[in-house]
């Protein structure tokens, strides 16, 4: 990662992390394990790619101001809520997220479904109470992140992921999960960005093609970390995906085809934003921080 790139996504990290602090209950009163559960989970040390992703498209299109503080900071809870579910023991059955005890772990299994759904909630109660966007803007956030994290988006990517495992590698239903699982949930995050900054039908769609291209590549970057990675460098166990009998690009395809693969979603991406010129510097930069990362 280029050091501009670094220093641009360590100053919006700071920006979203004192959003988040700022929007998350305080833990205490008669809720407290709940709101200790809530903030465990989100600030555990996330990357924070989804808000960063819609501030950077805000950018892109000419936003101005705070109004993407709201939506960006909604896609990071409903991020966690998701990660909260997802290491469940009915789910991945996973104990350490990030190098630490996953929230079921550190609390227990009750309160962990419970902060996950605290923090889902919270997401669209932000959008729609705490942010400055117009009501027309709020309402087709809302409906963004709806359906990119609902039965027709991640959800359904993650019951079709659960229902393929141990099936015969098939390059269609990969596409399928990752694309709703993954794929889903950052586009909308990019295409929020574009909706809080007023854009116009032809800047979401340059912008819904390059999320919809990044999130496949990071999911098939995510798929090769869990056959390549090391526990030490990815915060938790690995090579279960294989172990379960999931339905991954390595498995389906072989680690080299998917390495190819996922570098050229990331070169469909950034050349899907050639109009806006040297504007894209940022998004570019993410997008190929994607497949490079090694967590």
């Amino acid at each position: 990662m280029s050091r501009s790139l670094s220093l641009y996504m360590d100053e919006r990290r700071k920006i979203v992390e004192d959003a988040l602090d700022r929007f998350l209950p305080e833990p205490g009163g008669q809720y407290s394990r709940l709101t200790q559960a809530m903030r465990y989970s989100v600030f555990s040390g996330g990357k924070r790619l989804r808000p960063i992703l819609a501030i950077a498209a805000f950018e892109v299109v000419g936003g101005e101001g705070n109004t993407v503080l709201a939506p960006a900071c909604a896609t990071e809870l409903i991020h966690t809520y998701s990660l909260i579910h997802d290491d469940l023991p009915a789910m991945d059955d996973d104990d350490l997220r990030r190098g630490r005890p996953t929230c079921h772990k550190e609390f227990d299994e009750a309160l962990a479904i419970l902060a996950g759904d605290a923090l889902l909630t919270l997401a669209f109660e932000i959008v729609t109470e705490k942010s400055v966007l117009p009501p027309e803007c709020a309402a087709a956030v809302v409906r963004e992140l709806a359906g990119a994290n609902g039965y027709s988006g991640m959800l359904g990517g993650q019951a079709a992921d659960i229902a393929m495992e141990g099936e015969p590698p098939d390059i269609g239903a990969i596409e399928y999960i990752h694309g709703h699982k993954t794929g889903a949930p950052l586009a909308a995050a990019v295409r929020i960005g574009a909706i809080a900054a007023g854009a116009e039908s032809i800047d979401l769609e340059r912008l819904t093609a390059y999320g919809e291209r990044i999130g496949l590549a990071f999911q098939i970057a995510d798929d090769l970390l869990d056959e390549t990675g090391t526990a030490e460098e990815m915060g938790k166990a690995v090579g279960k995906d294989r172990d379960r009998g999931k339905m991954t690009y390595p498995v389906v395809v072989g680690a080299e085809s998917a390495v190819i693969r996922a570098q050229d979603l990331v070169d469909d991406a950034i050349r899907s934003l050639d109009a806006y010129g040297e504007r894209v510097w940022a998004l570019a930069g993410i997008a190929q921080f994607m497949v490079d990362r090694r967590n």
